[in-house]
């Protein structure tokens, strides 16, 4: 392809949502949303855009703003979106309209990828953003899940799935037309039908093989059929309602899941699909595919992931006495949605644990198990309370959790408080300790050292004498010490070598 031959992608993108094929639904939920917004009570103040890539969001939300003239500022995953950048662009934009009156549109694609150190905040700054916004605001995500469930809950969610092959074979024939070039039915049926219900992509294929041709044979295709990740809704779909074990389990090898998660997905809507001894036979297949998995995670050995992987396929499909048709509103594992809400409490339990261990000098899983309801109780005790919490340096969360309270309390902040006043003073001690121990020891020696020896007047020459004898004693280049400076030298380490004896000795049992 020739470096300045316009994308076709570009150059055929839809220039109003009339234009966009294959989810007349969701566009018309997009346009009524505009409209409300125009109308001065808007349903939500922002949409989510969510399906398959190739399946027409940004262009949608695109051609929204070109059907209602709206001015747009768009943000995508080749830019930078921490919270600050989002703050800068997206903020401003989004509290004040054009100078013509007009709205503004804030449309940020690839909103269900706002990960790692480029990104960082910038998903809690577009939750502030979508809040308190004045204008309408536009995020695109293939995953709708992979989004934050507060920015989810707060925008309305507007699905587009995959296109249709003969949708993509007659907006590919139309593009021949518009271009030209004579194509062959043939051709045109095998991109459509490798492009996976993926728009985009057909047309990338398109031009790839007809650029520069005044026609298109089958023979000048030479795209492969695409790697399309199988949904988890369509596996489970094939795995209670299929006919064949063997289509069930085949199913599940382009799935993206692990088995551990597949299970997790089969229990929790096996009691939706089935009932009565159905429902019974299928959950014993699905405990004898728990059984193995457990043996993969003791022996270590993966080729038994095969035998469970059967058994929650295949097996639950063959459970059933008869078809099975029908709508099931399939949901995700609800041990999940239980995990996500507990993720932070979670991480303020093991962060305490960590840190009683780290004191106790023993595991985090026994801490955990069997000590942290006895440091709760001493964090109950007045007296004692910033004291413990100090030695284990807890925070207020910490403190709030051991004791069974929330951190806004009266009773956690105070303990929290004199913790720190403590920790302070320690650490102020410590430097001091440190100073006079390592700082003024050289100094004492050298000024021991640049004293010259007079001799005593009441001392007579022998002691004179004996005084050089065990001066020349001392091993070579070693500085004359005076008692007076052994015992300063002596009176300053004291101090420090018995506070650390102590906090070497103290215990937790110690309060």
């Amino acid at each position: 392809m020739p470096a300045s031959a316009p994308r076709w992608t570009e150059k055929y993108r839809p220039r109003s949502l009339d234009e966009v094929l294959g989810n007349g639904k969701a566009v018309e939920e997009l346009r009524q949303w505009a409209r409300s917004w125009m109308a001065g009570s808007p349903i939500t103040k922002a949409v989510i855009l969510y399906g398959p890539a190739g399946t027409g969001k940004t262009s949608a939300a695109l051609a929204l703003a070109k059907e209602f003239d709206w001015d747009c500022i768009e943000m995508n995953a080749s830019d930078a979106r921490t919270a600050g950048m989002i703050q800068r662009i997206a903020g401003p934009a989004s509290m004040s309209s054009t100078f013509s009156g007009q709205k503004r549109l804030v449309i940020l694609d690839e909103a269900d990828n706002l990960h790692g150190t480029a990104d960082r905040g910038g998903a809690a700054a577009m939750l502030r953003l979508v809040r308190g916004t004045n204008q309408p605001v536009l995020l695109i995500a293939n995953e709708y899940y992979e989004i934050e469930k507060p920015l989810r809950d707060a925008a309305k969610g507007i699905q587009f799935r995959s296109i249709r092959s003969t949708t993509i074979a007659q907006t590919l024939r139309s593009i021949c037309k518009a271009e030209e070039i004579a194509c062959d039915p043939d051709a045109v049926e095998m991109i459509a039908e490798r492009a996976g219900g993926d728009l985009r992509s057909a047309v990338n294929d398109l031009q790839a093989a007809a650029e520069g041709q005044s026609r298109l044979m089958p023979e000048d295709v030479a795209t492969a059929e695409r790697d399309v990740k199988a949904s988890i809704f369509k596996v489970l779909d094939v795995i209670f309602k299929g006919q064949k074990a063997s289509d069930a389990q085949a199913a599940s090898y382009d799935l993206d899941e692990s088995p551990e998660d597949l299970i997790q997905w089969v229990d929790e809507n096996l009691p939706l699909a089935y009932q009565g001894e159905d429902l019974f036979r299928g959950y014993e297949c699905l405990a004898r595919a728990d059984v193995f998995l457990g043996r993969v995670s003791r022996r270590q050995n993966y080729g038994l992931w095969r035998y469970a992987g059967f058994l929650m396929t295949g097996g639950v499909q063959a459970a059933k006495a008869k078809a099975r048709h029908g709508y099931v509103a399939f949901r995700p594992p609800g041990i999940w949605r239980r995990l996500g809400q507990s993720r932070k409490a979670r991480g303020v339990r093991d962060s305490a644990a960590t840190k009683i261990a780290r004191r106790c000098h023993v595991s985090a899983a026994l801490a955990r198990a069997e000590l942290m309801g006895f440091v709760g109780m001493l964090l109950k005790a007045r007296k004692i309370a910033p004291k413990v919490a100090a030695e284990l340096d807890l925070v207020a969360e910490e403190i709030a959790l051991l004791i069974g309270s929330t951190p806004s309390t009266k009773k956690v902040q105070t303990i929290f408080e004199e913790a720190q006043r403590i920790r302070e003073a320690e650490t102020i001690e410590d430097i001091e300790l440190a100073w006079h121990g390592t700082s003024q020891r050289p100094l004492e020696h050298a000024s021991a050292a640049s004293e010259p020896m007079k001799p005593s007047k009441t001392n007579g020459p022998g002691k004179v004498r004996a005084g050089a004898e065990r001066t020349m004693a001392e091993p070579s280049g070693a500085l004359p010490v005076t008692k007076a400076a052994r015992g300063e030298e002596k009176q300053v380490g004291t101090p420090m070598a018995a506070k650390e004896g102590t906090r070497r000795q103290k215990s937790l049992f110690d309060f």
